[in-house]
């Protein structure tokens, strides 16, 4: 197994998304985004996608050197095109935006269409963490070309992924955030078990029939994702849909062969705000942080070794990483080179 430095592998990453036409800039964020991912354990949202990224270049689906601009705005809200460029470059320039008109008036929401693949959501959330803000990333719209999900009580696909993440800053311990599909797994978690010869858990999935599997190959070959939770998960997957694509209006900016399969009619909207809007911010940490520990004191399960906050494995593994490096599977480096070679490019 491959295992690179975070240096490297940005290095790998900017080296071949310049060769395929993204200027410096789009190319470093894309890395940092990529990277980071793999870093903190997210291994299906890290380099793994950066042939496919290529792909959707050649194609024209993702133009690499398109720039954000803003479509219309107030002191609170704004809208945010990406011009069809890469998700990681329009997020990030739509969360800055957030987080400053956050800071000025308190709260703000921002809404994003008209881009790629933004990758881990938790990035976001642990970034305005360390800004003081509560935030709330909703992603819907993934579902209009081609259904993924079938609804509670069906057997016939209508949704998707819809995935959200929300993230709370804390003081000494770990930003509390969450980041996770309103499926039981996502379909890049999916690929990876295919790829790694593995079965997935009870309930991730159905077949094409609508029978329950866990054998990857069955999603693949026609079959469907679970909502998580029941009912209840599949009411959250509904209003990651309307506070996604349904609030930004994505369907209004669908361009002919921009945006590929999934992204063509991709909404996603930011909320941010102030972790001291009705206190001292150092009255907040320490509230958050006593809940943290209040939660951690608490006897382990059967099976369990502790009780965890969520962000605190994505916390521990970049802590190990950036230590010992970035395992990569043996498929996901030999993608990467390929790619490489095919551009011309030595890594």
């Amino acid at each position: 197994m491959p295992v690179k430095t975070s240096d490297e592998l940005h290095n790998v990453v900017k080296q071949i998304l310049v060769a395929v036409g993204a200027d410096s800039e789009n190319a470093d964020r894309v890395a940092e985004g990529l990277v980071s991912a793999n870093l903190s354990g997210v291994d299906p949202h890290g380099v793994y996608h950066l042939p496919g990224y290529v792909k959707d270049i050649r194609e024209g689906s993702l133009v690499p050197d398109a720039k954000s601009e803003i479509l219309n705005e107030t002191p609170t809200t704004a809208l945010v095109s990406g011009n069809w460029s890469f998700g990681f470059v329009t997020a990030k320039f739509a969360l800055d935006l957030a987080i400053e008109k956050a800071e000025q008036y308190g709260i703000s929401i921002v809404g994003i269409v008209q881009c790629h693949h933004i990758g881990r959501l938790g990035e976001y959330a642990e970034i305005a963490a360390e800004k003081g803000m509560i935030s709330y990333t909703w992603a819907g719209g993934y579902s209009e070309k081609q259904q993924s999900t079938v609804p509670f009580g069906g057997r016939g696909k209508v949704l998707h992924t819809n995935p959200l993440s929300i993230g709370f800053p804390a003081g000494d311990e770990t930003p509390m955030v969450m980041d996770f599909a309103t499926t039981m797994g996502s379909g890049s978690k999916i690929m990876v078990a295919e790829e790694k010869g593995e079965q997935l858990p009870p309930g991730y999935i159905l077949d094409k029939d609508g029978n329950p599997s866990t054998n990857p190959s069955d999603f693949l070959n026609g079959g469907s994702h679970l909502p998580f939770g029941g009912h209840k998960g599949y009411s959250i997957m509904l209003a990651v849909e309307f506070l996604g694509r349904i609030l930004t209006g994505s369907d209004d900016y669908v361009e002919s062969n921009r945006g590929g399969l999934y992204m063509a009619h991709q909404g996603i909207t930011m909320i941010v705000h102030k972790a001291d809007l009705f206190q001292p911010l150092e009255k907040f940490n320490e509230r958050a942080d006593e809940m943290e520990k209040r939660l951690r004191a608490v006897p382990p399960a059967p099976g369990f070794s502790e009780v965890l906050i969520p962000g605190d494995m994505e916390a521990r593994t970049r802590e190990i990483r950036n230590r010992d490096g970035i395992p990569l599977s043996k498929h996901t480096w030999e993608s990467l080179v390929e790619v490489a070679s095919s551009l011309d490019v030595t890594i």
